[in-house]
């Protein structure tokens, strides 16, 4: 009798697994009228460049104006597959890795047909083009409100880019133990894109940097008395057990009528050195009349790059910045400054200017080198530190190590009159990555930009398992990072450091 259950089990299984594949494997309308256009999917993935290790790049139609959709997706070897369920295209993991793997170097071709009231429209042909370099399996970044006014629950979480799991690296409410002075957590940095090396911050309750070394685990106060406070926005030099951090003494301000809803800027802020083997600190740069901010090594650790302001205003009273600087912050603009770095002696050279962002009536922030050293990418506005907030912000590659270099042409990667910010370079250098708010002017959202000899490709949105994922998720994305590896260490294991 169980022989039979078992049997009549299988049979049912395997009768709704059918049904869900001809669910899911819709026919190409009979007839159609061809619009000679594009289709208006969301995200657009029309002719974008994608690694061929990304996850499904799922799409949807409007609901508010189409009734159905049917996507077919051809390879170069003329293998088809179509797909669409209700105005949505989602396709198995398996499949869509297959398909990439047939079409590297090469490209998919789709075809999209959307119902509307009762009739069928077929819409111009779009490629998926199939990079030869993969991009590195996992970012991170933190999860929060776009508005920052309040201590809520945050998490700092891990995106496996190959599907579509993500995981908890830490949230905030697990050691808070102040629930009216709340706990932030923020800024997570690793060492050559690994994670046995690594790093985030947690303020208020609980405060401390937690650090990560060769897979310990430790919690470390990195004020001294000579700082201005402990470490704020942080680099791992790339072969060493150094960290170079910026301190500062930072403040928000929100607006009711500037199209900026919310500026961040420091009142002051300092460099300074961290050697984990021997907790010690020192000062890397600390002049009271500048506002030094966002390191980063280059690739060899030979050159410590940050970024720094040009002199205050001089009718700004230094004494009084908290109440005065908030007036003077739109005058408040950086340059781009490097040091050179002796690993041996721990001594840095003299300061260099790189890019002159003032002289253009600019600021230039968050410094990213690529990992062959021949780029420089970062984020620029017309001033101040925080351009994911300001509507014109935008990134801007510079070449390195030549004469009179100019700008690289990245209208296919910024948005228009939406800030884009937090750039960075995927381990191969192949990949940008950046946080934008170009979908609605308030969350943040993940792009992605091929890049190879000076020129990017179109960027195309994180793809998630439900295109509708990135319209209802109300949080942000934070400081994305790329990372080769997933963070090993659970959530249960970083608490217990708050238990010491």
């Amino acid at each position: 009798m169980k022989r039979y259950i078992h049997y009549y089990t299988l049979l049912f299984s395997a009768a709704i697994l059918l049904l869900a594949s001809c669910a899911s494997r819709p026919d190409v309308p009979s007839s159609s009228k061809e619009t000679k256009s594009l289709p208006a999917i969301f995200p657009d993935y029309c002719n974008v460049m994608v690694p061929y290790n990304i996850a499904p790049l799922n799409f949807m139609l409007s609901a508010d104006e189409f009734e159905a959709c049917v996507a077919r997706i051809s390879t170069p070897d003329g293998k088809q597959q179509t797909y669409g369920d209700g105005v949505k295209v989602q396709i198995p993991e398996e499949e869509w890795h297959d398909m990439l793997n047939a079409a590297k170097g090469k490209a998919l071709k789709v075809e999209v047909w959307g119902q509307k009231q009762g009739a069928w429209l077929k819409y111009n042909a779009f490629e998926i083009r199939v990079a030869e370099e993969p991009i590195d399996e996992y970012v991170s970044y933190r999860l929060i409100e776009p508005s920052y006014v309040a201590w809520s629950f945050m998490e700092i979480a891990q995106r496996n880019l190959t599907s579509f799991e993500e995981t908890q690296v830490f949230n905030n409410e697990i050691t808070c133990t102040d629930i009216k002075k709340g706990q932030c957590i923020n800024c997570h940095s690793y060492q050559n894109y690994k994670t046995d090396n690594m790093l985030f911050h947690v303020r208020k309750s609980n405060g401390g940097t937690v650090i990560v070394n060769d897979g310990k685990v430790s919690r470390v106060n990195l004020k001294r008395d000579y700082t201005i406070s402990g470490g704020v926005y942080p680099a791992w030099h790339p072969t060493e057990k150094l960290i170079a951090f910026s301190t500062d003494l930072t403040r928000q301000g929100f607006h009711t009528s500037n199209p900026n809803k919310l500026e961040v800027y420091d009142l002051e802020s300092d460099l300074i050195l961290y050697d984990i083997k021997t907790d010690s600190v020192s000062v890397v740069s600390n002049d009271s009349t500048l506002l030094e901010v966002y390191p980063t090594w280059s690739p060899d650790g030979k050159y410590l790059y940050y970024c720094k302001s040009v002199p205050l205003p001089e009718e700004l009273n230094i004494k009084d910045r908290d109440n005065e600087i908030g007036r003077y912050y739109e005058k408040i603009q950086y340059n781009i400054y490097r040091r050179s770095f002796d690993v041996a002696t721990r001594n840095f050279g003299a300061e260099e200017l790189v890019y002159d962002a003032a002289s253009q009536n600019k600021s230039a922030t968050l410094p990213r080198i690529s990992p062959d050293g021949r780029y420089l990418l970062f984020a620029q506005g017309q001033y101040g530190c925080f351009h994911i907030r300001h509507n014109d912000g935008d990134i801007v590659c510079m070449p390195l190590n030549v004469e009179n270099p100019s700008p690289l042409d990245l209208s296919r990667l910024n948005s228009k009159g939406m800030p884009d910010s937090y750039p960075s370079w995927s381990s191969n250098g192949h990949w940008i990555m950046v946080a934008s708010r170009r979908e609605d002017g308030n969350y943040c959202r993940i792009y992605f930009s091929y890049f190879k000899d000076g020129k990017v490709e179109k960027a195309f949105l994180l793809p998630q398992e439900d295109p509708e994922h990135n319209v209802f998720l109300l949080k942000s994305y934070n400081r994305p990072e790329f990372m080769v590896e997933p963070v090993k260490i659970s959530v249960d294991e970083f608490s217990k450091v708050f238990d010491k």
